[in-house]
């Protein structure tokens, strides 16, 4: 089976249908203005040398190239054979906020639909490495053990909401504390081995209310664990929507009557990845630039999970490159007008006129 090592690269393909429409307007219009200039047979005779299958030949050669030179730079690869080898990676907990402020939409849609989709982001930038998901608000829950299975991980990311845990408030320290524990922190049947191959990737607005999240950050990264931070809002204070049932009703007010408003709280979120020797990156309207992250992680010391098979792909690019450059090379020493000196019609044109004779 044909695989392609970067098979987002084949979207290009999209363009030869609009090269083909542009083509097509082109050469109408150049008729038309053909036609107001003089009419077909006059024409022809001011023109002989002129040959229009020739262009459409020679834009057909370009055609091919191109389509080729995609499919080249795709790289298809096909699986040769299966390989036993060893997986190391390191262990990633992303604590997500699901606290009712993650619904604001200063960012859009909303905070909580952009971290999700951050994540989804950052989990396509993994190989090898083991990811769990810790969800919180005024408590923590572990939503995913660490697993490498991100397919799964995507399926459980997208069956987050807000109404998983009801005790409101943002305890960003009971969720660094909840996510040591999902790499064997504090379990009396796991002995604990302080390494550096594990993170903490806090994903919030940055509202404490409940614990202090720098001490544990602290004690994290004590124990081998960096801490990092995604901001997810901006600093301007924005209200909380409030949903019936899926239903936006309003916005939530406190007991004057006043609109509840929500900010992210940079500080607080620097102040907590300082604290676990991590990086505080922010999110806005755009999808979040996680190179640094991805550094962060690349840093780590890489653990083995044991043996693994896999498949060893064996890259064929040279085919559709060589075919590309013979389309392009051809069309090169392809001319649009006729041929003086080879001329089938002409011949073909005298040999039935002799025969007529």
């Amino acid at each position: 089976m044909i695989h392609f090592e970067h098979s987002y690269l084949l979207y290009l393909l999209i363009l030869v249908p609009v090269f083909i429409i542009i083509f097509i307007i082109v050469r109408r219009n150049q008729k038309k203005r053909l036609d107001a200039f003089a009419e077909k047979q006059m024409f022809a005779r001011l023109t002989p040398d002129v040959s229009h299958s020739k262009a459409i030949f020679k834009f057909s050669l370009i055609l091919l190239g191109f389509t080729c030179l995609v499919i080249a730079i795709a790289n298809p690869q096909i699986g040769s054979k299966m390989v036993k080898g060893e997986r190391a990676g390191a262990d990633i907990a992303i604590a997500l906020d699901i606290s009712n402020s993650m619904l604001a939409e200063d960012i859009q849609p909303n905070r909580l639909t952009r971290a999700k989709k951050t994540i989804s982001n950052l989990i396509s930038k993994l190989n090898n490495d083991r990811i769990a998901i810790i969800i919180f608000a005024g408590k923590s829950y572990t939503q995913l053990p660490l697993t490498s299975d991100y397919g799964a991980a995507k399926l459980f990311l997208e069956s987050i909401n807000t109404d998983m845990i009801e005790a409101q408030g943002t305890a960003i320290g009971d969720a660094i504390e909840k996510s040591m524990q999902t790499f064997g922190y504090g379990d009396e049947d796991r002995p604990w081995q302080k390494n550096k191959s594990r993170t903490i990737i806090i994903i919030s607005d940055g509202e404490n209310h409940e614990d202090d999240a720098i001490a544990m950050a602290t004690k994290a990264r004590s124990e081998g664990i960096v801490v990092n931070t995604i901001g997810m809002g901006l600093p301007t204070g924005v209200p909380i929507p409030q949903y019936n049932r899926g239903v936006h009703v309003g916005y939530k007010k406190d007991r004057d009557g006043n609109p509840i408003t929500t900010k992210l709280n940079e500080n607080m979120l620097a102040e907590i990845a300082q604290a676990g020797g991590g990086v505080y990156l922010r999110a806005g309207n755009i999808n979040a630039n996680l190179d640094e992250i991805v550094k962060e992680i690349e840093k780590l010391d890489k653990q083995n999970f044991g043996e693994t098979m896999f498949s060893e792909y064996e890259s064929k690019y040279q085919y559709p490159l060589a075919l590309a450059i013979i389309f392009l090379a051809l069309e090169l020493f392809i001319f649009e007008r006729r041929n003086k000196i080879i001329n089938t019609a002409t011949i073909f044109g005298r040999k039935e006129s002799n025969d007529k004779n």
